[in-house]
């Protein structure tokens, strides 16, 4: 490659660039598009509650409202979504037998998805919390979560949910060999075009507290032992590797803005990075912008922005329809 060759000052002068509205949008060297945003939604029974205390302007909903609202994300740009159970607690139990049934809301919810609007993608979440009585993402056995045992269930979870329906599969649980199981299950099954999109970075992070509330988990303890200590950089990089070897698509690192270093650095193994804007970053946002202390559309454009500019092509967010608003208006 050559060398890059930079003319001295007063011959460059860089504000040329900046001069104008339209010379800027000349200049863009990132853009954020609805197409970019992937849309999670919260699916609940009749016995539980529309709206989330802790996330504003996000609301749980019953099977027979996804149609409506699914399509209004399609016509908005927003070709994806990714569901999330609110299970009753009576269903929880310790071995997350719910995730495996083919009634379970989840199942209900991609029938439902696929059979109004077959055009949008539809991704599932793989992990055992929202099913757990524990609140855990895997299997307990004295107090200590079996991964070999919990990655047998995620399998289990896996083909209930692609059988459903499902367009692809993510798995967020951050056991070891959980993705190539998965994909190795796949390929028995001859389910080849199922995407298997890894959440192969998930920082052990106080910003999925509202994400918690939103779908009932009753955590008992911690998840320190699976998912990744927040001072490791080295680690977070050999677990998307790893993922990656085993036969990611593309992979999700999560919370997104404190790991905008990991995104940019993985960009490195040539797949495609999701970053995941969590509850926690909605959350404070939201709240920042109900108090009056920032322009809450412009704080999640440019952090949505930002994430594009580390190197994510793809950001997961609960702000989705709103910037696909905020996107469309702004075109107009």
């Amino acid at each position: 490659m050559s060398e890059k060759i930079v003319a001295p000052y007063p011959y460059l002068r860089l504000r040329r660039l900046r001069q104008s509205a339209s010379v800027r949008a000349l200049f863009q060297e990132n853009h954020l598009l609805p197409s970019d945003l992937i849309c999670p939604i919260f699916v609940r029974g009749s016995d539980d509650a529309a709206d989330i205390s802790t996330m504003p302007g996000i609301s749980r909903y019953l099977i027979d409202e996804l149609p409506k609202e699914v399509e209004e994300l399609y016509n908005l740009g927003i070709r994806a979504v990714l569901l999330f159970p609110k299970t009753p607690n009576h269903l929880k139990t310790e071995d997350a037998a719910e995730a495996f049934n083919s009634q379970n809301l989840i199942c209900q919810a991609i029938r439902k998805i696929k059979a109004s609007i077959p055009e949008m993608t539809v991704l599932t979440d793989v992990a055992l919390d929202p099913y757990t009585s524990h609140g855990h993402d895997g299997i307990l056995k004295n107090d200590k979560i079996e991964n070999d045992l919990t990655v047998e269930a995620l399998v289990k979870q896996t083909l209930n949910q692609v059988e459903a329906g499902a367009d692809g599969i993510c798995p967020s649980d951050m056991m070891d060999g959980r993705i190539q199981a998965i994909r190795q299950a796949l390929e028995y099954k001859k389910l080849t075009d199922i995407l298997l999109i890894s959440y192969a970075l998930k920082y052990a992070s106080a910003l999925y507290g509202p994400f918690r509330g939103a779908v009932g988990a009753n955590l008992k303890g911690d998840k320190m032992t699976y998912q990744l200590n927040p001072a490791n950089s080295d680690e977070a990089l050999r677990e998307i590797q790893q993922d990656i070897m085993e036969g990611a698509d593309a992979v999700i690192i999560k919370p997104g803005l404190p790991s905008l270093d990991i995104i940019s650095q993985a960009q490195s193994f040539g797949v495609p990075i999701w970053a995941y804007q969590v509850s926690g970053e909605y959350a404070m946002i939201k709240y920042a912008a109900m108090s009056g202390a920032l322009n809450g559309e412009k704080a999640f454009y440019e952090i949505l922005l930002s994430l594009k500019r580390a190197g994510a092509s793809t950001i997961i967010t609960y702000a989705a329809k709103e910037m696909a608003l905020c996107l469309r208006k702004n075109s107009d």
